[in-house]
């Protein structure tokens, strides 16, 4: 009887092929999906994952572009504008934008110009206008000394990037003026400042009493957690725009326009809770028959220890994308009740308020740019949907795009 013995495989011999995948070879793919799909090489930590697959995200990056860039725009606000927010130029009065150039048909200038607007009126109609002036010409200076500004801590400043010259009675409206001449470019980057925190502040108080509510209800359960559910239930009975109306005219008229801010942020606030307590509630009812929560209680930590440091953590992920989704509700809820005239009041603006003008159809029909706040409040609200729905991809570890 015979044997065949087989040579053994020699040192450093390459090991025989087997069809398959191999790891970090699939055609098609990129680095990134191999990575998330465990091809590579190198394990990425959990927040690595929900980096790449936010990236993966193309609006959701687009979305936080434009956040990012109205965040800084409304900070730079005072700087960006060619004049004070409060500054109003009678002979100018519903002027519309100015437009710039560089050329007049025969030569070129490096140095952008705006020319002269007078009024007209219309021999028909009877209607005010204006017309251009070609013949006088005003350039644009940057980095310019106008209307003092505060800075931080009581500093005061007056740089502007651009301007015309005052004295030879230049002036320059990107977006056009209001009723009162006053820039409507300013307003509406001075405005933002308004619109795009009162989100901030509205969410930060909201999500301190939902998530206090949702814990206390869904840790202890029994007659508390019946009592606050039925709570909740009547508050999200009302409608929420009667709401707002009713709770926004218990703000007194006195009121500082700082003090009036803060009045609206509270009440949306006060409103905007309900939702998350819910999900809270319901997450913190699953989380308390787990087994680290049971071990913490065995160990004798206290109820308080328990809530946060071993279940809020778990609710994080939700969290963080619920603030995401929840700021276009507070800019819309902002600008609406601001636009009804119970919100931010003068001289304080934001986009809001701003509208108000634009509320007739005879003036949308001689002055459309008084809508162009309400651009900036579409923009911001897409921008922060396109990034809460990235976000919750990015958390989710079984999303596929």
């Amino acid at each position: 009887m015979s044997e065949t013995f087989t040579n053994p495989p020699v040192a450093n011999q390459p090991l025989p092929k087997i069809p398959g995948k191999m790891p970090g070879k699939t055609p098609g793919r990129n680095q990134n999906e191999a990575l998330l799909e465990g091809e590579g090489e190198v394990a990425l930590s959990q927040a690595q994952k929900i980096r790449l697959r936010f990236m993966r995200h193309k609006l959701g990056v687009v979305g936080g572009a434009i956040i990012v860039f109205l965040y800084v725009v409304v900070t730079l606000a005072p700087f960006l504008s060619p004049y004070g927010f409060e500054v109003q130029h009678p002979e100018y009065s519903l002027a519309p934008p100015t437009g710039i150039h560089f050329s007049n048909g025969k030569r070129f200038s490096l140095r952008p110009y705006t020319y002269s607007i007078t009024k007209a009126r219309d021999p028909i109609t009877l209607e005010l206008t204006y017309q251009v002036d070609r013949e006088k010409s005003y350039p644009i200076y940057f980095f310019v000394r106008g209307e003092k500004y505060d800075i931080i801590g009581g500093w005061k400043g007056n740089l502007h990037l651009f301007g015309a010259d005052r004295n030879s009675g230049g002036a320059v409206f990107l977006f056009g003026t209001d009723r009162f001449g006053r820039d409507l470019f300013t307003r509406t980057l001075i405005g933002g400042r308004v619109s795009m925190t009162v989100g901030v502040f509205g969410i930060l108080l909201s999500f301190i009493i939902g998530i206090l509510v949702g814990g206390v209800s869904g840790y202890y359960g029994g007659w508390m957690d019946n009592l606050i559910q039925r709570v909740i239930e009547l508050l999200r009975s009302f409608p929420r725009l009667p709401l707002w109306l009713a709770l926004s005219m218990v703000l007194p008229p006195q009121w500082s326009s700082v003090a009036v801010y803060f009045g609206v942020v509270t009440i949306l606030s006060l409103i905007d809770w309900t939702g998350l307590a819910r999900v809270i509630r319901g997450q913190f009812l699953s989380l308390r028959e787990k087994e680290f929560v049971q071990a913490a209680r065995a160990i004798g930590a206290s109820d308080a220890s328990i809530i946060l440091r071993h279940m809020l953590p778990n609710t994080m992920s939700y969290l963080i994308v619920s603030a995401t989704l929840s700021f276009p509700g507070m800019i819309i809820g902002e600008s609406s009740i601001s636009f009804l005239g119970l919100g931010i009041k003068e001289p304080m603006t934001s986009w809001g308020l701003l509208l108000k003008d634009a509320q007739s159809l005879e003036a949308l029909n001689l002055h459309p740019w008084l809508m162009i706040p309400g651009i900036f409040i579409i923009v911001a609200v897409l921008a922060f949907n396109f990034v809460g729905d990235a976000m919750r991809d990015a958390f989710d570890p079984y999303s596929k795009m």
